[in-house]
């Protein structure tokens, strides 16, 4: 049977892939479906790909759906509003922190090592806030070079994507071509959605089945390193004290707003 509630789920997913600090990954540990999403995607390979397939084409609708609608709003609100949009994807990846620890079951699975694999995991996330760059424009000359450096840069920008915690989208900030890729698929040029689009299949691909052996062969420093890799996020996407009243509320308010939608989000796909 196909899953088509998949749909409204991806589209969430593929609006956090579009914000630089937010992995689609988290989002998808809040709907409860990182674990399934790993599974399937590995099962693509397997006799059973028909499941899987039901399983991930809806998925895939919803995240390419969301990114071309969504591209230009998410442009246009860090444009505008920057600090209380990023106040509200703060809420929302420490809302998810809460369904980590439950589903790592941290009380009883975790001991020493995993705590310092829990820090380890934060500290790289955190570290890539000291590599943020000043890329500003698009880039015009697209050479064969160019389209070479996309590929890639789809490429390891989706493996971070499968990984909660760390954003494919930061990557490309740190790379220099986010406003390229973000600026071809606004503009829809082809060229540049098909290169990346292609790097990110191969990444994705790549990268779940490294996640899908640590998961099966050890679950609780897999999920040790999640965790960290979550709350690193926390310093990366954090965008600085409010600078006057007005900004403290709307920032308050959208922070409280991030936060209330992680938890009815995992109300909901957990009931």
């Amino acid at each position: 049977m196909w899953e088509w509630k998949n749909i409204y789920r991806g589209i969430l997913m593929g609006a956090s892939d579009v914000v630089p600090g937010v992995s689609g990954g988290t989002i998808a540990v809040v709907l409860g479906i990182y674990d399934r999403l790993i599974e399937a995607i590995n099962g693509l390979f397997s006799k059973e790909w028909k499941k899987h397939l039901k399983f991930l084409v809806p998925l895939g609708i919803g995240v390419v759906t969301s990114i071309a609608l969504l591209a230009k709003l998410i442009e246009w609100l860090f444009e505008h509003y920057p600090g209380p949009t990023q106040f509200f994807f703060l809420g929302l990846i420490i809302g998810v922190l809460p369904y980590l620890v439950h589903k790592a079951d941290m009380k009883h699975q975790f001991k020493g090592k995993h705590y310092m694999l829990v820090l380890i995991g934060a500290v790289i996330v955190a570290s890539m806030v000291f590599f943020q760059t000043s890329e500003s424009e698009p880039m015009q000359n697209i050479t064969f070079s160019t389209y070479i450096l996309l590929f890639f840069s789809g490429w390891i920008a989706s493996s971070a994507m499968i990984l909660p915690g760390i954003s494919g989208s930061f990557i490309l900030l740190i790379i220099g071509v986010y406003s390229t890729v973000v600026s071809g698929i606004s503009d829809f040029q082809l060229d540049i959605i098909a290169v990346v689009g292609l790097g990110i299949v191969c990444g994705i691909v790549v990268m779940s089945k490294i996640v899908k052996f640590f998961l099966e062969n050890y679950t609780s420093g897999t999920f040790a390193i999640i965790i960290g890799l979550v709350i690193g996020s926390v310093f990366v996407i954090f965008p600085g004290v409010p600078e006057n009243l007005t900004m403290w509320i709307v920032s308050i308010i959208t922070f409280v707003g991030g936060l209330l939608a992680a938890w009815l989000l995992g109300r909901v796909e957990y009931k």
